[in-house]
C-alpha cells in the first residue's frame, strides 16, 4: 500500500493516461485533491446533515454507540479483564481492567489503564486504538498499537501491564506499516519500513529483524526477507501453550492467499512443507492446528480444503514426515468462521447453511475427538476471548433481532453459560427473518436473509436495503445491527442479506467459484437475490437500495453500472472503483490474487468490463448514488471515490460525495465519526426510498 512517506518521496502522480483526466485526484493529499474534496463535501454536507431526519438519525446512532449498558467484551491477559471501551465521555476510548470475579458481576469495577482521548489531547494527534500484542508467557508487558487518525499504519510504544503505563526508555517504534510480535522480554520480531526497498510494492514490509531492548533501530539484526514482489510482506507470530511448547514462525504472504510458512530455529528460518492456502491457527498440547483453504495430502492422509487438522510440533523442528490429524472437515453447505486454542482444547466456530455451530476439540492418542457446544440457534457465534493458560472461554451470540449475548464456559466440559446481555436497542416486535434463495444465471441457488414487518404487504410498496460483500472468502452472516434496526426496521422498512459467491459462507470453493475473471457471476447472484426480492413483492426496484464497503464498494460500483434499472438508491463506502489503476492505488497491489491483473491480458480485459469507473456513460438513467470514503484510508485510499465522482459530474449525473477526514479505512476514529456516518447515510436511503 502507498503510505504518506512513500507518495512524498514519489512526487506526483503519473501522467494521467488519454481517456483518464483525473488521475490528479490520486493525489492522497495534495493541495488541488483537497480542495476539491472540501467544496463537494460542503454540498453534500448540506444536502444530507441539512436533511430533517438527520439530526434524529445522528441522535439515536451516537446514543447506541455511546450506551453505558452495552457489553464490556473482554480479553483475558495475566488472569485479569482488560476492555476496549468508548462513550460519550471517552469518545476515542479507554483500555481498562478488573479482576475475572468483578468482571461477574452486573456492574464491574473498572481501573483505566490508558486514555486514548487524554493522549491524543497532551500529543495533538488523534490516537485510534489498534490493539495489544502481549509478552508471553509473563503477560507483564505488552506493544500498544497507535493509529494516528485510523490510517493501518501504526506506532508501537511498550506498556507496563501492571504499572498500568507506558514504559520509561521502553521500545517506542515510529510510525509505518509494520508487523511485529515478541522474541522475548528483550527482542521484537519486526518487519517495518527500514529504508529505501524495503516495502513491496503494495506498501508492506518483507524484512523482519530482531531489534534488541535500548538499542537503535538500526542495530536491528535482519531475521528474514522476502521479496519486493511479494503482495503481502512479511508476518511473524509466536506460538505458545499450556504445556510450555513454545514457537517463533515467520509467514511470507508471496499471494493474498499463498502463504510460504517458516519456523524460526537457532540456525534460521526454516520453510515448512505446509500448503500455500493454509494458516497457522494456534497451538494445543504440542499440536500446531493449521486451517486450510485447499486440499493437502501428506503421510498419506488428505485434508480437504476449508478444513482444520493439527500436525505435531516436534515433528516440524525435527523435520520428519508429517501426517495431519483431521479436527474437521466440512460438508458443502459449512465452513469454518474462527478457530481458538484453550489449554486442552481448540474450539471451532463454523458456519452450517449461514447458521452459527461451536464445536470443542480434545487431543488423544487416536486423534481428536470433539463435542457440540449448545448455544442459541439461528444466530452468528463468535468465540471473543480464550487463552491457552486455562480452558476459560467467551462466546458472542447474536442474531439480527437478538440482542448480543455474551456466554462464558469451560472448553473442557463445553457447558456454556450466559453471563451478560445487551438490552434491546430497537423494537423488534412484529418483526420476522426470512432466509430464501435465489437462483442465479448459473443455475445455483444463493441464500439470503430479509428481515421485514409480519404484516407487510407483498406488493412491492416497502422500502428495503440490502447488503453484501463478495471476496476474500469473508463471511457475512446474522447479527444483531442495532443502528439498522433502531434507525430503518423500527420505520416499516425492511433489510436483507445476501450471501453471494466469493464469500466464505461455504468454505474456499465458494470463494474461488468467483476469483479474478470469473469474477462476474458474484454479480450476477447479487441482482438474482434482489430480483428474487421483486418477485416475492418483498420490495421493488423504485423502493431498493442497496450498499457495501470496500470490495463491497466495488460491489456496488458494478451494479450501480450493470444494472441501473434495479437500484432506487445505491451508497457506495470506502470503494475500490477504478479496475484498471486499482494496482497503483493505495495497497492495490497486494489484490492481485483476488482481482487479477492488468498486466495479464485476459485479465485486463476482463477488468475493463467490470470497471465502474471506466463504465459509467454519458445519458444512461442512474440512481444517484451516494459515495463515501475517508482521506485517513491508506488501505484502499479516497481515490477511487473522488474519480469516480468526478466522472458522474463530467457526465451531468446526480450524485452525493462525502470524504470524512479521519477514521481510515473502517471510518472508526471516534464514536461521534462512526455516528455521523451512519446518520448521513440513513438520511441518504430515507430521502431516495421514503421521499425528500
Amino acid at each position: 500500500m502507498i503510505s504518506a512517506t512513500l507518495l512524498t518521496a514519489a512526487g506526483a502522480p503519473p501522467p494521467a493516461p488519454a481517456d483518464d483526466p483525473y488521475v490528479w485526484l490520486e493525489d492522497w493529499t495534495g493541495p488541488r485533491a483537497m480542495q476539491w474534496v472540501e467544496a463537494e463535501n460542503q454540498a453534500t454536507v448540506a444536502t444530507l446533515q441539512g436533511d430533517r431526519r438527520y439530526k434524529g438519525f445522528y441522535d439515536q446512532a451516537l446514543a447506541i454507540a455511546s450506551a453505558k449498558d452495552r457489553i464490556a467484551m473482554p480479553m483475558m491477559i495475566g488472569g485479569r479483564i482488560f476492555n476496549f471501551w468508548r462513550d460519550a465521555d471517552h469518545p476515542q476510548g479507554i483500555w481498562r481492567v478488573t479482576s475475572e470475579a468483578d468482571y461477574a458481576t452486573e456492574q464491574p469495577r473498572w481501573e483505566t489503564v490508558l486514555d486514548l482521548d487524554a493522549l491524543s489531547k497532551a500529543e495533538g494527534r488523534k490516537w485510534v486504538w489498534k490493539g495489544a500484542s502481549i509478552l508471553d508467557p509473563e503477560e507483564k508487558l505488552a506493544l500498544i498499537h497507535l493509529s494516528d487518525g485510523g490510517e493501518d499504519a501504526v506506532s508501537l510504544r511498550e506498556f507496563d501491564l501492571q504499572a498500568g503505563q507506558f514504559v520509561q526508555g521502553g521500545f517506542d517504534v515510529p510510525t509505518s506499516k509494520q508487523n511485529v510480535d515478541w522474541g522475548d522480554e528483550d527482542t521484537l520480531l519486526l518487519a517495518r519500513d527500514w529504508g529505501d526497498g524495503s516495502m513491496t510494492a503494495s506498501g508492506y514490509p518483507f524484512i523482519v529483524k530482531a531489534v534488541k531492548r535500548g538499542s537503535p533501530l538500526s542495530a536491528a539484526v535482519e531475521v528474514y526477507r522476502g521479496a519486493p514482489t511479494d503482495q503481502l510482506g512479511v508476518y511473524p507470530m509466536l506460538l505458545s501453550d499450556g504445556d510450555d511448547n513454545r514457537a517463533a514462525f515467520l509467514v511470507r504472504g508471496v499471494t493474498f492467499f499463498g502463504n510460504e510458512t517458516y519456523l524460526l530455529t537457532a540456525a534460521g528460518a526454516k520453510k515448512l512443507p505446509l500448503p500455500a492456502k493454509s494458516s497457522l491457527q494456534g497451538l494445543v498440547q504440542g499440536e500446531l492446528l493449521i486451517q486450510t483453504s485447499e486440499d493437502w495430502t501428506s503421510g498419506g492422509v488428505t485434508v480437504p480444503a476449508g478444513a482444520l487438522a493439527s500436525v505435531p510440533l516436534k515433528a516440524l523442528e525435527s523435520g520428519e514426515a508429517l501426517s495431519p490429524r483431521i479436527l474437521f472437515a466440512p460438508n458443502e453447505r459449512q465452513s469454518i468462521d474462527g478457530v481458538a486454542a484453550t489449554r486442552s482444547r481448540a474450539i471451532v466456530t463454523i458456519n452450517d447453511n449461514v447458521r452459527g455451530r461451536v464445536l470443542s476439540f480434545a487431543p488423544g492418542a487416536d486423534g481428536w475427538t470433539s463435542q457440540a457446544v449448545e448455544l442459541p440457534d439461528n444466530a452468528t457465534i463468535s468465540t471473543v476471548a480464550a487463552t491457552h493458560r486455562n480452558d476459560r472461554v467467551y462466546l458472542s451470540v447474536a442474531g439480527f433481532l437478538a440482542p448480543t449475548t455474551l456466554w462464558a464456559m469451560d472448553a473442557a466440559s463445553a457447558a456454556p453459560v450466559q453471563v451478560k446481555a445487551m438490552p434491546a436497542r430497537f423494537d423488534a416486535a412484529g418483526l420476522v427473518v426470512e432466509q430464501y434463495e435465489a437462483a442465479s444465471s448459473d443455475g445455483t441457488k444463493i441464500p439470503y436473509f430479509i428481515v421485514h414487518r409480519k404484516d407487510m404487504k407483498r406488493d412491492g410498496s416497502t422500502p428495503a436495503i440490502m447488503t453484501a460483500y463478495g471476496g476474500f472468502e469473508i463471511s457475512m452472516t446474522p447479527s444483531y445491527a442495532a443502528i439498522m434496526g433502531k434507525l430503518w426496521l423500527e420505520r416499516g422498512n425492511s433489510f436483507a442479506v445476501a450471501n453471494i459467491r466469493g464469500g466464505g459462507e461455504f468454505g474456499p470453493a465458494w470463494h474461488e467459484a468467483g476469483r479474478k475473471t470469473k469474477r462476474q457471476i458474484i454479480y450476477d447472484d447479487f441482482a438474482a437475490v434482489a430480483r428474487d426480492i421483486f418477485a416475492r413483492g418483498l420490495s421493488s426496484p423504485a423502493k431498493f437500495g442497496i450498499y457495501g464497503g470496500s470490495n463491497g464498494g466495488l460491489l456496488m460500483g458494478v451494479q450501480f453500472s450493470q444494472h441501473p434499472d434495479l437500484w432506487k438508491a445505491v451508497a457506495i463506502q470506502v470503494p475500490l472503483l477504478d479496475m484498471v489503476r486499482y494496482e497503483q492505488i493505495a495497497a492495490g497491489a497486494s489484490w492481485v490474487d483476488e482481482y487479477g491483473s492488468v498486466s495479464v491480458p485476459e485479465e485486463k480485459a476482463f477488468l475493463e468490463t467490470i470497471s465502474p469507473y471506466r463504465n459509467i456513460r454519458a445519458g444512461v438513467a442512474y440512481p444517484t448514488p451516494y459515495v463515501w470514503t475517508t482521506t485517513k484510508d491508506d488501505r484502499v485510499g479516497p481515490q477511487h471515490a473522488r474519480k469516480f465522482a468526478a466522472r458522474l459530474k463530467e457526465y451531468g449525473l446526480p450524485y452525493l460525495f462525502y470524504e470524512d477526514l479521519a477514521g481510515g479505512h473502517a471510518g472508526d476514529a471516534d464514536i461521534e465519526q462512526s455516528a455521523r456516518l451512519q446518520a448521513m447515510q440513513m438520511a441518504y436511503f430515507a430521502r431516495e426510498l421514503e421521499g425528500k
